[in-house]
């Protein structure tokens, strides 16, 4: 039996339960209603199968973890699911149910514009005839990224094209109150031209035209992006685990 402090329903409950954390209000979306719980000063939630993640939570990662071990125990989640979690180890996680693999990302994201970059007028946004070129360009740039074109989760593409070559774009994954950015990526013999400051730059700023926060995802081993954002103006920081169950 998982032993909760409160049960959670409806994304309205979960969102005031989170304190509407900018990356609650990014992966519960809009148009959804999860189920939750809040125990111990973590507030955790399941989500349907065509959002991705099974689950996700926010404080605490000790209380989450065993909400969820219940949960992976119970088979209310199996095998080949994720959870994106807060920061937490193989360890810590190892110690309640088995991973097949951990990955370490931040969550990072701004309220203000970013300094104008050059070049960032070149970015325009992508239509469905370009899918072939995108998917030519991601599968040569980003092969391991899972934003590709005909993906449900996806709002938008944007991109940088260098006469009728594209050679830089990105995704507009935003799906809750939150403007997310996804796929970012530049051609490789492209890079250290500044394209991937100018993609990410027009982007952002595209996105705050709509929502009042900005977000996206960046391993925590990717320094140069890390650097790269910050300086674009993404300063605020929630460290995250996702957890793949084996």
């Amino acid at each position: 039996m998982i032993t909760t402090d409160q049960v959670l329903v409806g994304r309205d409950a979960l969102l005031a339960a989170a304190d509407h954390h900018p990356y609650a209000r990014h992966a519960l979306w809009r148009d959804h209603e999860p189920r939750g719980w809040r125990r111990d000063g973590a507030v955790g939630w399941l989500l349907p199968p065509e959002q991705g993640p099974a689950g996700g939570a926010l404080g605490p990662a000790g209380p989450a973890l065993d909400v969820f071990a219940g949960l992976v125990a119970d088979g209310t989640l199996h095998a080949g699911q994720w959870l994106h979690l807060p920061r937490t180890t193989r360890e810590e996680v190892a110690e309640r149910f088995t991973v097949a693999r951990l990955d370490e990302w931040d969550f990072l994201w701004t309220t203000v514009a970013p300094p104008s970059q050059d070049g960032e007028e070149r970015v325009v946004r992508l239509t469905e005839a370009d899918h072939p070129a995108l998917d030519a360009l991601v599968e040569r740039s980003f092969p391991t990224t899972t934003s590709r074109p005909g993906d449900p989760r996806i709002v938008d593409w944007y991109g940088i094209r260098d006469g009728d070559r594209l050679v830089a774009c990105g995704a507009d994954r935003s799906r809750g109150d939150v403007g997310f950015l996804a796929g970012l990526t530049v051609a490789p013999g492209q890079r250290g031209r500044g394209l991937g400051a100018a993609l990410t730059a027009g982007m952002t700023r595209a996105l705050l035209g709509r929502y009042d926060h900005v977000a996206l995802g960046v391993y925590t081993d990717n320094v140069g992006a890390i650097r790269l954002y910050r300086r674009l103006g993404f300063t605020g920081t929630e460290p995250r685990s996702s957890v793949h169950l084996a």
